[in-house]
């Protein structure tokens, strides 16, 4: 009988130990105040840990049935749906029969290390990521070249637009999308605006005569932000593919301000719970001294450009063949990033 505790004990004693400090995790994350943030933040991060080493076998498994290009599809699954359970976090998208246009250029909006949450929602079927090329030679690099990411040499200029080049031909060729943040860096804050979004997806999409595909998540700040991580729901709208086909690189200027134009009207029909102070758009301020800056800009005015709103509240873009009759920066232009997917430390 002595013999059958010991064996008991010796099983379950390690077991109690590895799970007190998931059951004090638990027990903080329920509470309220600064605690439960950290709690929250820690559940997050090391459910994304956790999710991220498993993938190296789920994407080796699927290489070898030649399905590398859904790797993300599921592993991005597998991550939303452990985190909605973990956190009760969800997110409700509309306008998802979008994401079936392949390929396309998928452009979101970049607030902070959740939106890796949202892309676990929405990441669709043959959809690849874009990765500075440093990163092929991380931990996570494995994965990454199973899944099919897309490495950029963001140090040498003429070896970047060649990589985005070929990256267009190889959407093409394998019908894969690209899912990318334009804005280049997480901004979160409790107004609903955007930072001006970065030109080398556009150049991609324009050359491969792909559709940009607009993805415009809420702003969020009610629910995540430093100090505060709650519960809740996290609205997502897709808008309908931007046409690129018969554009040039003269285009770029005036595509992306179109996009992002779109997205803002978009941001700020979703997010009842941001700032926005009336009679105030820096934005437009910002995007005209954008355009300001390049000589070779004719054409229609900004205002031009400005998507309007239907009596029901949606948006109703103008054509883009007249919004794309103005002209943008001559040649092609260095980004300083490509949209990447960035996972650092909580803003």
């Amino acid at each position: 009988m002595y013999f059958l505790v010991s064996i008991f004990v010796s099983i379950f004693k390690p077991l109690a130990y590895v799970s007190l400090p998931a059951i004090l995790v638990r027990q903080i994350a329920v509470s309220h105040g600064f605690g439960r943030y950290y709690a929250r933040v820690v559940v997050y991060v090391g459910t994304l840990m956790v999710v991220a080493s498993c993938s190296v076998v789920v994407a080796a498994g699927m290489s070898l049935i030649g399905r590398s290009t859904d790797v993300n599809y599921v592993v991005a699954r597998i991550f939303y749906a452990i985190t909605s359970k973990a956190l009760d976090l969800h997110i409700e998208v509309e306008g998802k029969e979008h994401l079936l246009t392949c390929p396309s250029v998928l452009m979101s909006n970049h607030q902070s290390m959740l939106d890796v949450f949202v892309i676990g929602k929405l990441m669709p079927k043959q959809t690849a990521i874009m990765a500075k090329k440093s990163l092929q030679y991380t931990p996570l690099g494995p994965f990454m070249t199973l899944s099919g990411t897309i490495f950029i040499d963001r140090g040498n200029s003429a070896r970047a637009f060649r990589s985005i080049d070929a990256a267009g031909e190889r959407m093409k060729r394998t019908k894969t999308s690209l899912w990318m943040f334009p804005e280049g860096t997480r901004h979160l804050s409790n107004d609903a605006t955007m930072l001006p979004l970065k030109k080398g997806g556009f150049h991609l999409a324009i050359n491969a005569g792909i559709p940009v595909t607009p993805i415009v998540c809420e702003n969020y700040w009610h629910i995540y932000r430093k100090g505060l991580f709650e519960s809740g729901t996290i609205k997502v709208r897709v808008l309908p593919p931007v046409p690129t086909k018969g554009l040039t690189a003269a285009d770029v200027g005036a595509l992306s301000t179109s996009v992002r134009e779109q997205m803002l009207v978009t941001l700020r029909q979703i997010s009842p719970h941001a700032v926005m102070p009336p009679g105030k758009d820096e934005d437009k301020v910002e995007l005209k001294e954008q355009l300001q800056d390049s000589p070779s800009l004719e054409g229609p005015t900004l205002e031009s450009a400005t998507p309007t709103l239907s009596p029901s509240g949606e948006v109703v873009p103008e054509s883009v063949e007249a919004v794309l009759r103005a002209k943008g920066e001559n040649g092609t232009e260095t980004e300083e990033d490509e949209g990447m997917i960035l996972v650092g430390r909580p803003n």
